[in-house]
């Protein structure tokens, strides 16, 4: 999975993105319940797990990152908050299947040029009933213009192609808004409690 850019790893462990993170979490799940056990994927410096810890202390809540540097400043940043921060790759994540009753992405699956892995590995890790919620870029000539400018890894998203790969990895796509003018796409999506062949 490629690494964010430089400027965007400042930006992550940024004051001003901690603050922000605060307000992003009920906007981003969209007023989704947020409970059981967690894992948030590319969490980055943990500001979006932190804030998550302070509205719902309840969760069983476990944050990753492909990137060392980020995952040891998450771990700084969260010490003494009741989160484990691990390594891991979204599109290869180190959990058995059914681990979770709910995996989160917060703006980072344009960063796995094959998103579709990574939404096929938050369906496996997901109990049956668990949900994948988030938000993330679609593709805009400002998205395109920023991430030619900072030269970072990316695939845009587009809503057709998402939702396909939602269902493809056998999650219902209950809710997909396009917001800021058709720039950002917030999602939340559910795995089926009874599998289809035990449905018979």
């Amino acid at each position: 999975m490629p690494r964010m850019s430089p400027a965007e790893v400042l930006f992550c462990r940024s004051v001003p993105w901690r603050f922000l993170a605060r307000r992003m979490v009920p906007w981003a799940t969209q007023g989704w319940p947020l409970a059981g056990r967690v894992l948030e994927i590319g969490g980055g410096s943990g500001a979006m797990a932190a804030a998550i810890i302070e509205s719902n202390g309840q969760v069983n809540l476990t944050t990753t990152d492909i990137d060392l540097a980020m995952v040891q400043a998450a771990q700084r940043s969260l010490a003494g908050l009741p989160i484990e921060t691990r390594q891991a790759d979204a599109a290869a994540l180190p959990f058995a299947d059914g681990s979770f009753d709910m995996v989160l992405s917060f703006l980072m699956l344009h960063h796995v040029v094959e998103w579709e892995q990574a939404i096929a590995e938050a369906a496996r890790v997901l109990r049956p009933g668990g949900s994948f919620v988030g938000y993330d870029l679609l593709s805009s000539r400002v998205a395109r213009w920023i991430h030619w400018v900072d030269h970072s890894p990316h695939r845009l998203i587009e809503v057709a192609a998402f939702r396909a790969a939602l269902e493809q990895a056998g999650l219902n796509p209950l809710r997909l808004h396009a917001t800021a003018g058709g720039r950002v796409l917030r999602f939340v999506a559910q795995k089926p409690s009874i599998a289809v062949n035990d449905a018979s």
